[in-house]
């Protein structure tokens, strides 16, 4: 049987980079994203992902048309990356219900609800769960309430469903700090001091890019050791042990 993946924003600056990867090594890539676009996939799925969330029958207009794909063409679903995520910043005197509501059905019940609805072809494959967090799991600052709120609650999702799966379906996340991505140079356009002294941050010297991040969830679900699991990730490029002194 030929591999498959599900790979959720698909059309950002990480999600093409995944597209990319695991179809350039075989994969028959299922890419998701609310937007319309073109991706090096078989299979690009328009759809807000919070349908995994919001109502069973959105549910499943979107996982049976995957799992009959899946069955007719002869594929055994090896991984799913969950990709996909909001950003909406804001401090605790100023979000509301519905940044928290967006923030957390895009973030950590979407990428739950998923893999709960492809667990049978994830078990059957022995395929592995890759779920795309951020340094902002451990080390926020101001303004990241609910998206680092979220991240935090994703890695220690993480470490559950592998303990909960109990080896079945290998489960890890990716932390990435930041990442070379058209969102990333949108938020520094204008600003190339502030964006440098983000790129000298890092000891390595630089930003991290997509493609590594592909690489590593590609690694996480094709190649690594079944003793890999439960496991967070840093791709940081070494800011994660630097001490910031105000001095």
């Amino acid at each position: 049987m030929n591999p498959a993946v599900i790979i959720t924003g698909a059309l950002g600056g990480i999600g093409h980079s995944l597209c990319e990867e695991f179809n350039s090594y075989g994969f028959h890539v299922f890419a998701m994203d609310q937007r319309e676009g073109t991706v090096p996939a078989q299979t690009f799925i328009n759809v807000d992902i919070r349908d995994a969330v919001s109502d069973p029958a959105k549910r499943a207009a979107l996982i049976d048309p995957i799992r009959t794909e899946l069955r007719a063409k002869n594929l055994e679903l090896r991984g799913i990356v969950n990709n996909a995520a909001t950003q909406i910043l804001g401090g605790v005197d100023s979000l509301d219900y519905a940044a928290w509501h967006e923030t957390l059905c895009v973030n950590l019940l979407a990428p739950f609800f998923l893999v709960q609805a492809f667990l049978p072809e994830l078990e059957k494959a022995r395929g592995a769960v890759v779920n795309i967090t951020s340094i902002h799991e451990k080390l926020t600052k101001s303004g990241f309430v609910a998206y680092a709120t979220s991240k935090s609650a994703l890695s220690g999702l993480t470490r559950a469903m592998a303990v909960d799966l109990g080896g079945r379906v290998r489960v890890n996340a990716i932390c990435p700090a930041a990442i070379h991505t058209p969102m990333l140079s949108a938020g520094f356009a204008g600003r190339p001091d502030a964006f440098a002294a983000l790129r000298d941050a890092h000891p390595g010297g630089r930003i991290g890019l997509p493609e590594e991040v592909a690489h590593l969830a590609r690694y996480l679900i094709a190649e690594a050791p079944d003793f890999l699991n439960g496991s967070c990730l840093g791709l940081d490029g070494g800011i994660a042990g630097r001490l910031h002194d105000p001095v």
